[in-house]
């Protein structure tokens, strides 16, 4: 199924609670609303599903306008937080229900509602209730009790959020390869970019209920078009730095800031060169420690914190500026330690700090 939303607006009297949203989801995509709490996405969610209706603006199933269909007539499933499973049915009886209330005839409930089953590995549970499960056991119940229906498009409202972290990995790979191996088009609400840019095609991300951004997972990442994109997607965040002023020397760009100055490669320099000052963006992992010999900004480690694999640094340079980068743990930095740090200039992003809007990427 193909899903249009145009000019999609949601108002209780002075409170907006989604702006003007207009995307286009194609046939079997898997999108991701993503923005921080009360941004609207939820209330966006809901809208496709006909339990809210819209203020004003369409909704569009395969080109025709829905605003007005019923949720049971709209050929949906829907999956919860809260998993909504009845405390007094089985799994099996949960997992029949939709069918129960479109009269689908027993043998044909039972059919369907064991093969759904089998697929999500819980076909062993069917005579359990609920209580005697664990959380992930819910969760599939309440994907295959969405699934059974044989809808044309699924809905998720933040499904994994009371899974601890190991069960969470586990659920993304597992909603994921459903939905790839159905085909069926799915729109996957999450304030969690780890899980929107691992499992989304395509995210939107959304702020005070506009629409931000809405691209690949990639082109988010690389070429954020905001600064709150840029500061929102990627784990650990992006570093940015106020006061920083880019200018042309020779064939050259530098950038300069009263704790360094950068040489800045001509590509993305010759945007930003007299435009005042800007704010330079940076990922932790796109700096690294000098090596011997080399010239690299001055600072000192603030603090460490391990993550395992790597330890996430914190430096502070000249004039209280603090940024942060990974480290190899075996080097064991230690606060107050020395260091010199290198940036890969060929990452850098530059936005302008009135507009808030990147520099580099329009």
């Amino acid at each position: 199924m193909r899903v249009e939303l145009r000019n999609l607006c949601k108002r209780w009297g002075n409170v907006v609670g989604v702006d003007n949203i207009s995307l286009e989801i194609k046939d079997s995509e898997f999108v991701a609303l993503l923005g921080p709490s009360g941004c609207g996405k939820t209330t966006t969610l809901l809208m496709i599903a006909g339990i809210y209706k819209p203020t004003s603006g369409e909704i569009l199933f395969d080109g025709r306008i829905v605003n007005h269909i019923p949720p049971k007539d709209r050929n949906i499933g829907m999956v919860f937080q809260s998993y909504a499973l009845y405390p007094h049915m089985t799994v099996f009886e949960n997992m029949a229900y939709p069918l129960k209330l479109q009269k689908v005839p027993k043998d044909e409930q039972r059919r369907r509602v064991q093969h759904v089953a089998d697929m999500m590995g819980i076909g062993h549970l069917l005579d359990r209730k609920p209580g005697q499960l664990s959380g992930g056991q819910q969760q599939r119940v309440a994907l295959g009790r969405a699934l059974v229906k044989d809808p044309e498009l699924l809905l998720f409202d933040e499904p994994l959020s009371n899974l601890d972290a190991r069960l969470r990995l586990t659920m993304r790979g597992e909603i994921k390869r459903r939905q790839m191996e159905l085909g069926i088009t799915s729109i996957y609400v999450t304030h969690d970019q780890v899980e929107a840019m691992t499992m989304a095609d395509r995210i939107a991300v959304i702020k005070d209920g506009k629409l931000q951004a809405y691209d690949t997972p990639d082109e988010l990442y690389e070429r954020p078009r905001t600064l709150f994109i840029a500061g929102f997607i990627g784990n650990p965040p992006m570093n940015l730095i106020n006061g920083v002023e880019v200018v042309r020397d020779g064939e050259e760009y530098l950038a300069r800031h009263q704790a360094f100055c950068l040489r800045v490669p001509a590509e993305r320099g010759k945007h930003v060169a007299a435009k005042g000052e800007v704010i330079l963006g940076i990922r932790p992992e796109d700096i690294s420690l000098a090596d011997d010999g080399q010239d690299g900004m001055r600072g000192e480690v603030y603090v460490v914190e391990p993550l395992g694999r790597d330890d996430l640094v914190n430096v502070e340079l000249p004039g209280n500026t603090f940024i942060h980068f990974l480290a190899d743990p075996a080097l064991r930095l230690k606060p107050g330690t020395p260091v010199a740090l290198c940036f890969n200039t060929e990452k850098v992003q530059f936005f302008d700090p009135r507009t808030e809007r990147s520099l580099l990427w329009h």
